[in-house]
């Protein structure tokens, strides 16, 4: 009696392709891009952080709950997590390459300009989300059956 130890099968090739999304439209430092945000963060700060919240959907109020705008800035391991949350949800709706790894860094490296970034984002690019929308269309060689009223539908274009 023989054993048969492998089975024969298909043999499938997968393709991966990873492409990376845009980019941010500015960079940290731009500043100089739209100054109205600039002198915005410069005078009222918090002004400007909860106009941008705002004019993203979401509440204005909740960038006053970051640890760094409540006065926390030096205590040590005190990363600002609704920022973070923002940056990220900038980028993921806007399909901007990047990680959270990235967001938290620069969160917590340059507080004011993270913000500044986000902002001119959001009044460059909208508040908008990419809506995606599908058709499916099933074409058949079968012949077609003749209709009621002598009518029979076109089977070519």
């Amino acid at each position: 009696m023989q054993t048969v130890t492998t089975q024969p099968g298909v043999v499938t090739t997968q393709t991966v392709t990873v492409s990376q999304g845009p980019r941010w439209s500015t960079d940290m430092c731009d500043c100089c891009d739209d100054c109205g945000i600039c002198c915005c963060a410069l005078w009222c700060f918090p002004c400007m952080q909860c106009n941008t919240a705002s004019e993203f959907g979401e509440c204005f109020c909740l960038p006053l709950m970051d640890p760094t705008l409540m006065g926390y800035v030096g205590c040590s391991g005190v990363c600002p997590p609704i920022t973070i949350a923002m940056r990220a949800a900038v980028r993921e709706r806007h399909k901007i390459h990047g990680s959270i790894c990235d967001d938290c860094i620069r969160s917590c490296c340059c507080y004011s300009c993270t913000w500044c970034q986000m902002a001119r984002e959001i009044r460059r690019r909208g508040n908008w989300s990419t809506v995606t929308t599908a058709q499916t269309t099933i074409l058949s060689n079968a012949p077609m059956m003749p209709q009621a009223h002598g009518y029979t539908p076109l089977t070519e274009y």
